[in-house]
């Protein structure tokens, strides 16, 4: 009997994009054969593709294709949120009749991303369940970094948390998904948290309501799905601290890969602090009694005096009384966990098992990390920080999670990595580096002029001399760059260097200047919060304009009406830096106030600069360049949404011009016409605003 033959890859992502109403384009389909071949081939794909190219489409269709799980992988909530509950059931309707069949998809999340039955169960309020310090067993100070009241809990609860508390156990027995973005209204942070469960502390096959967790459920729909989509955190949770959470599967798509480095690092960094110390003993005294959490609190008190006596920023390795205190958190913890055990007399009293597994989750996680700092070596990092709400905190991370990334993620899966900004310098060799795809060992003088992108047949040999293929991709952008964007640097400014406090008179008022001519429609990227605010003031004070800084009320809010009322300026810092998307005439003008250099004293920076000295390279080109070409990249992609947008990017910071790292720098923007001409960049704004305000009045005209 004869079969139906495989149906083409062109002709499934046209019946796609026909769905979606979109148009064909050369660069989405240029990108899908080449993740097609990736996938069939096993080579890892770097893929750079410009706003507007359709990648999500271009990775979903060949991954459907295939013929084995895929995992996708976002780092933001909105970009998962996107692909759920659009893109991808957009595309499977679509599909079902070219395939013969009607393809699989699901979403996973973090544990704790999902409410726990079982908290909500326990928590219901009743007289047992309140314990002589006035709290529930799982409210009261031992439990949580923040405590909820008892009255919160109970029946009739009038205050603000008690509301929100029994909102959300009145919707816990109604969300068929348990996701915590489904409930509405939210509810505050520390209130979620007493109802959902970590990893660590989650009871596992032993939860009394383990049939009906809604986690436990997801993870089943994603192991039977074609894609499952994650993100950065849950997928570097599962390569990196080898906690299997995603389903089996041969292949992963990193989508926003240029956040990959930070989230892979988050995943792997580790902390310890006294609250911590203390919080974790108060749990052990309720799951096994007074006598089996004094040990930790005598470690609390020695890791405490520890802390005082040592400054913050990093340390080589924990000598004198931090090691002696390291030592008795290590031999407290473990001692801990005995009590704990299978066999303990704890275990053996039954009791609150929920509580037990609390107190374990913690006493693992301590004795783990303090076990890693006994034995650190070249490869961590560690330092003292302040934490808002942990005080003095111990924080450790791997000096590179390069080799982590190769031998848990690379040599495990085909991988393909995309983004609108991964070509750094002009080619992807600083962002294959850091992953692990490439000796991350720089040339002496870091990034050069010559280096070429790496060719499909590219054989790239780690240091442990074990084949890694790869290949680069820039399908480019269906926007042109050239004549729809200005990049105007001003070399005429003087330099701000590390100064603060203080702006110059000349920066202030080119500020002014270029947001008069733009009619306000300006987006301020800052590199501190005390310019941008001197920045807004100053235009505030100059200009009938309205404008809006990053702290004056939630950010989804201030974009929303940073995008309905055209004439506002938003000002603001990192957080505007990336995921900003606006359209037309309100965003004509993008600022960008310096380079955006990661800061010197940033323990992580300073570790992996000196690393690449010592290798014989150079430090600040090979670190802190690459990561200021990303960050400037993704502030001035800000500017170019759509076809039709035009307007000026103007980078502020003189160095970009004359400095040796300025023609990195600037191969790493998008390809807008070049000025230094202020002038000329002023004139076109003035043009692009006239043009604007005859648009918009045609528009508000009332129809005859």
């Amino acid at each position: 009997m004869a079969t139906n033959p495989a149906p083409k890859l062109s002709d499934v992502l046209d019946v796609a994009v026909a769905a979606i109403g979109g148009e064909p384009r050369a660069s989405q389909l240029q990108m899908a054969t080449a993740v097609e071949h990736s996938l069939v081939s096993g080579e890892h794909l770097l893929v750079q593709a410009g706003t507007g190219t359709g990648k999500s489409l271009a990775y979903l269709v060949p991954a459907l294709l295939h013929h084995d799980t895929v995992i996708v992988a976002t780092a933001t909530i909105a970009l998962q949120t996107q692909l759920v509950d659009r893109d991808i059931p957009t595309l499977v309707k679509a599909v079902e009749p070219i395939l013969g069949r009607r393809p699989t998809f699901a979403v996973l999340k973090g544990r704790n991303n999902y409410v726990c039955l079982n908290r909500v169960h326990d928590q219901a309020p009743s007289a047992k369940s309140i314990t002589d310090s006035g709290a529930t067993a799982l409210f009261d100070a031992g439990a949580f970094t923040d405590t909820m009241p008892a009255e919160d809990l109970k029946a009739g609860a009038t205050t603000e948390m008690g509301k929100q508390a029994q909102h959300l156990r009145a919707w816990a027995q109604e969300t068929r998904t348990g996701d915590k973005l489904e409930l509405e209204p939210p509810v505050e942070e520390r209130v979620w948290r007493a109802f959902s469960v970590s990893g660590r502390e989650c009871m596992g096959q032993s939860c009394p309501l383990v049939q009906d967790c809604f986690a436990e459920i997801a993870r089943e729909k994603a192991k039977q799905a074609d894609i499952v989509v994650t993100n950065h955190s849950l997928l570097a949770i599962d390569v990196l601290e080898n906690v299997p959470v995603l389903p089996e599967h041969t292949a992963v798509v990193v989508d926003e890969a240029h956040e990959l480095i930070d989230r892979a690092t988050s995943a792997a960094t580790s902390a310890l602090s006294v609250a911590f110390v203390e919080r974790t003993a108060q749990r052990l005294r309720r799951a096994a009694g007074r006598d089996s959490s004094d040990l930790l609190l005598d470690a609390a008190g020695a890791l405490a005096d520890a802390l005082l006596s040592m400054p913050a920023g990093r340390f080589q390795r924990p000598v004198g009384s931090l090691l002696n205190a390291l030592a008795l958190v290590r031999d407290a913890a473990r001692a801990g966990l005995a009590e704990l055990g299978p066999n303990s007399a704890a275990a053996e009293a039954g009791g609150d098992a929920g509580a037990r597994q609390i107190a374990k989750a913690d006493l693992d996680e301590l004795f783990e990390v303090s076990g890693k700092l006994l034995k650190m070596n070249d490869d961590t990092v560690a330092w003292l920080d302040t934490d808002t709400r942990e005080g003095r905190t111990i924080f450790m991370a791997p000096l590179s999670v390069a080799k982590l990334l190769r031998s848990s993620l690379f040599d495990n899966a085909t991988v393909i990595l995309t983004s609108a900004t991964l070509k750094l310098g002009g080619n992807f060799d600083a962002l294959a580096a850091s992953v692990g795809l490439m000796p991350v060992a720089a040339p002496v003088d870091g990034p050069g002029e010559e280096s070429q992108d790496s060719g499909d047949d590219d054989i790239v040999r780690s240091r442990d001399n074990e084949p890694m293929r790869w290949s680069g991709l820039d399908v480019g952008s269906p926007f042109d760059f050239a004549n729809q964007g200005i990049c105007y640097i001003a070399d005429d400014l003087p330099a701000r260097g590390s100064q603060s406090g203080v702006l110059a008179e000349e920066f202030l008022t080119r500020i002014v200047d270029l947001v008069n001519a733009a009619g306000g429609r300006t987006l301020g990227l800052f590199s501190s919060k005390w310019a941008a605010q001197l920045a807004a003031n100053e235009v505030r004070s100059r200009l009938g304009v309205p404008l809006m800084t990053q702290w004056d009320a939630p950010l989804p809010q201030l974009i929303d009406r940073f995008a309905a009322e055209p004439r506002t300026c938003l000002f603001g810092t990192l957080s505007l830096w990336q995921g900003v998307d606006v359209p037309g005439h309100a965003c004509t003008l993008v600022i960008i106030d310096k380079i955006p250099f990661p800061r010197p004293d940033d323990p992580l920076v300073e570790a992996r600069q000196n690393a690449a000295d010592a290798a014989g390279g150079n430090g600040f080109m090979t670190v802190s360049v690459p990561r200021a070409s990303l960050m400037l990249a993704q502030g001035a992609g800000r500017l170019i949404r759509t076809s039709t947008d035009k307007g000026v990017v103007a980078i502020l910071d003189p160095r970009l011009q004359p400095a040796r790292y300025g023609a990195y720098i600037r191969r790493s923007l998008p390809p807008f016409w070049l000025t230094t001409d202020a002038e000329q960049v002023l004139s076109s704004l003035r043009a692009l605003d006239d043009t604007a305000t005859i648009e918009e009045a045609t528009q508000s005209a009332p129809v005859e």
